[in-house]
């Protein structure tokens, strides 16, 4: 994939403003919260939730022949965008943890609430395969 950055606008921190894949399959990614095999969130801790979540995404992305780096878009939704901003550097480190350094497209949602009680934030992707 091919970061595309206009002179126009900042460049990105942590994401690109843009990705243009290569030809591909293309893979969309239901949202993802921080669920064990069981169906049970991990914790309720922020950080160790957006880990479990972005590996589950991974996880699927895997399952479908891709890597990380065939990611193109991720949309994080989280209930507390406070949450998020004090554990960002714990986020930081599980998402270097799962995607290095690979920075599609990206978007931060504050939401009303998820659909498991318990989960605090949800990540969706879009992915193209080689």
């Amino acid at each position: 994939m091919r970061p595309i950055s206009p002179a126009s606008l900042a460049p990105g921190r942590g994401y690109s403003n843009g990705l243009l894949a290569p030809p591909g399959r293309m893979l969309f990614v239901a949202g993802q919260v921080a669920w064990d095999a069981d169906a049970r969130i991990v914790s309720d801790d922020f950080a160790t939730q957006f880990a479990k979540a972005l590996e589950n995404v991974v996880a699927v992305v895997r399952e479908a022949g891709g890597e990380p780096k065939d990611v193109g878009q991720l949309t994080i939704y989280v209930k507390d965008k406070q949450s998020y901003l004090g554990a960002v550097a714990a986020v930081g480190a599980a998402y270097r943890a799962h995607m290095g350094k690979h920075f599609p497209a990206m978007a931060l949602v504050e939401v009303k609430d998820l659909l498991d009680p318990g989960a605090q934030v949800e990540i969706q992707a879009t992915a193209v395969i080689p």
